[in-house]
C-alpha cells in the first residue's frame, strides 16, 4: 500500500502542474489499449456476440495494465517502487484539471462571451452546447463539476484505499472504458454494456461518499446550506438516468441552492432530463466561486479520508 506520504505528495504534483501532458499519461496510454481491441473485437453484429466481445475488451483492458502495475511495483526496487506510485498517483487524479476547465469557462462568462462559454463547455461535457443560455451553461457547469468530482477524485481514492494503486488502476481502466465505448447509441449499445455496467458498479460506493463529503463541505462554507442539500439529496438522488451521478448533483444542487437539469440536446436531439434542486436563486455565474470553494474544500476532505485509512492500514 502506498503511504500517505505518497499520497500527498502526488496531491502537491497535481495542483502545481496538472495533466503532466509532455509525459506519457497512463491514461492516455489505457485509451490506444481500448482502441486497439476495439478495432480486434468489435466486429460482430449479433447482439449476444458483440456483448461477448465487449466482455472479453473490459477484461482485458482491466487485468493487463493492472498486473503489469502489480508486477512493476513488486518487482521494483522500494524506491523506484515509491516513484512509480506517486507518478500513477499524480497521473489517475483530476482535481487541477477539472478545475483549470471549469474556471475557464466559468471566467467567460463573468466577462459576458456567451460563445467562448459555450464552447469552452463543450470540451469537458457531452451535452450540445450551441444553444445553452448563460444559466444553461452555468447549471451544466455545476452538474459536470459535482459528477467529475466523484468520477475523477474521489472514486480514483476510495480504490486506492482499497487496493492501493493496483486497484486505482483498474478503476481508471474501467472509468475509460465507459467514457469511451459505454455509450448507448447503435454503435455500442451492445459492446460497450459490459462497461457500462462495470463503471456503475465501481463509482456506486463512491458517488454516494461524494455525495456525503459534498454535504460536509457545505455545512463550514458560508453561502451554502448543508440542510437543503440533505433535503434535495433525499428527494432528487434517483431522477437522474444515472445510478449514481444524481447523488452529487443532488448534494451540490441542493447545497448550492440552484436546479440542474431541465431540457439538454445530445447528438442534435433534445431531450427532457429531470430537474434536480429547487430554483431558489438562479444558476448565475455569479456562483462560481461558492462551487470553486466546494469543489476544492470537498476534494481536501477526500484526501484526508484516504490519507487517514491509508495510515491505519500501513
Amino acid at each position: 500500500m502506498p503511504s500517505p506520504e505518497h499520497l500527498l505528495l502526488a496531491l502537491t504534483l497535481d495542483l502545481l502542474i496538472g495533466d503532466p501532458r509532455r509525459l506519457p499519461h497512463p491514461v492516455q496510454l489505457i485509451g490506444l489499449l481500448i482502441s486497439l481491441l476495439e478495432r480486434l473485437l468489435h466486429r460482430w453484429r449479433q447482439p449476444w456476440i458483440s456483448m461477448a466481445a465487449g466482455l472479453a475488451a473490459v477484461l482485458l483492458t482491466t487485468a493487463l495494465p493492472t498486473i503489469a502495475v502489480a508486477l512493476a511495483l513488486s518487482l521494483l526496487p522500494q524506491s523506484l517502487a515509491a516513484l512509480l506510485s506517486v507518478y500513477l498517483i499524480f497521473s489517475f487524479l483530476a482535481l487541477r484539471s477539472l478545475d483549470d476547465h471549469a474556471r475557464r469557462t466559468a471566467q467567460a462568462l463573468i466577462r459576458g462571451d456567451l460563445e467562448s462559454a459555450r464552447s469552452l463547455l463543450s470540451r469537458i461535457v457531452g451535452r450540445d452546447c450551441a444553444n445553452l443560455d448563460q444559466q444553461g451553461v452555468m447549471r451544466a457547469l455545476i452538474e459536470t463539476v459535482s459528477e467529475n468530482l466523484s468520477d475523477g477524485l474521489t472514486a480514483p481514492l476510495f480504490w486506492l484505499a482499497v487496493g492501493g494503486v493496483p486497484a486505482m488502476t483498474a478503476y481508471k481502466c474501467v472509468n475509460t472504458l465507459d467514457s469511451m465505448i459505454g455509450y448507448r447509441n447503435p454503435r455500442y449499445l451492445h459492446f460497450g454494456k459490459a462497461a457500462a455496467r462495470l463503471d456503475d458498479a465501481a463509482n456506486l460506493l463512491p458517488a454516494r461518499l461524494t455525495a456525503m463529503i459534498l454535504l460536509l463541505a457545505a455545512a463550514v462554507l458560508p453561502g451554502l446550506s448543508s440542510r437543503k442539500g440533505w433535503t434535495i439529496l433525499l428527494r432528487d438522488r434517483r431522477r437522474h438516468s444515472s445510478p449514481n451521478a444524481g447523488y452529487p448533483e443532488a448534494a451540490a444542487a441542493g447545497a448550492l441552492g440552484v436546479r440542474l437539469g431541465g431540457p439538454s440536446f445530445y447528438a442534435g436531439k433534445r431531450g427532457e432530463k429531470p430537474w434536480i434542486g429547487d430554483e431558489d436563486r438562479p444558476a448565475s455565474c455569479q456562483l462560481w466561486p461558492q462551487l470553486r470553494r466546494l469543489l476544492y474544500l470537498s476534494a481536501f476532505m477526500a484526501y484526508a479520508l484516504t490519507a487517514a485509512v491509508l495510515w491505519l492500514r500501513a
